[in-house]
């Protein structure tokens, strides 16, 4: 898919560009840094930004260590559902959680805080990861964007096979068309590309670049 007219009724969601998941970080996604120069200069071309944030309390449910015997990247369920656990990581107030210097903020519309519900994980944008009776609890950005008469969402950031795959298949389940801009995420896990294609293509979201993007 080529030529792709920005538009006025579209949103760009930078999905959590934050210290701790750039090399060196406490969860450091390979590359990510590398995704920065690409997002940085989207931004004042879309009438609508959003820049969400992991923002977890101390002692998060997500992380290892709240779970004695576990260590980093080990899977247990909670609510009926897997849950891999994490390093400790943009825990609130901290630097790792802050923004990106790098990362302009004057066209950010929105600053979306997830993941502050210490029992539950926050991956997407819309929606919380599976809580108490296996519900996902809206984060009203659906709203938010349909307040102001957005169609298509485009969603770069980290991690390409977490956050940002759960917020593409999220926004398309809301009913926006969507857009992964490929050249501006990197993934956790690369060996997972192919399950996160999948996942997308099964979500009915688009996989571009972002030199498809014209005004």
């Amino acid at each position: 898919m080529t030529e792709i007219r920005i538009a006025p009724t579209d949103a760009l969601v930078v999905v959590d560009l934050q210290p701790d998941f750039m090399p060196g970080g406490a969860l450091p996604v390979p590359e990510g840094d590398a995704v920065v120069p690409v997002v940085a200069p989207l931004l004042r071309r879309f009438a609508t930004v959003v820049a969400t944030q992991d923002w977890h309390p101390p002692g998060h449910a997500s992380f290892a260590s709240s779970h004695p015997g576990r260590r980093p990247y080990d899977i247990i369920e909670r609510f009926g559902h897997p849950q891999v656990l994490w390093p400790d990581h943009c825990v609130q107030g901290t630097a790792g959680a802050a923004l990106v210097v790098d990362l302009p903020t004057e066209p950010v519309s929105l600053v979306l805080r997830k993941g502050m519900d210490p029992e539950v994980d926050s991956y997407s944008a819309f929606r919380e990861n599976y809580g108490p009776g296996g519900m996902r609890a809206p984060t009203g950005l659906a709203g938010y964007l349909r307040e102001r008469g957005i169609r298509r969402v485009f969603v770069c950031g980290l991690a390409r096979d977490f956050c940002v795959r759960w917020t593409a298949e999220d926004a398309a389940a809301a009913g926006f068309e969507t857009f992964v801009l490929d050249d501006a995420t990197r993934p956790v896990f690369p060996d997972a590309r192919e399950e996160t294609d999948r996942a997308f293509a099964d979500a009915g979201v688009h996989v571009v670049r972002t030199s498809d993007l014209t005004r």
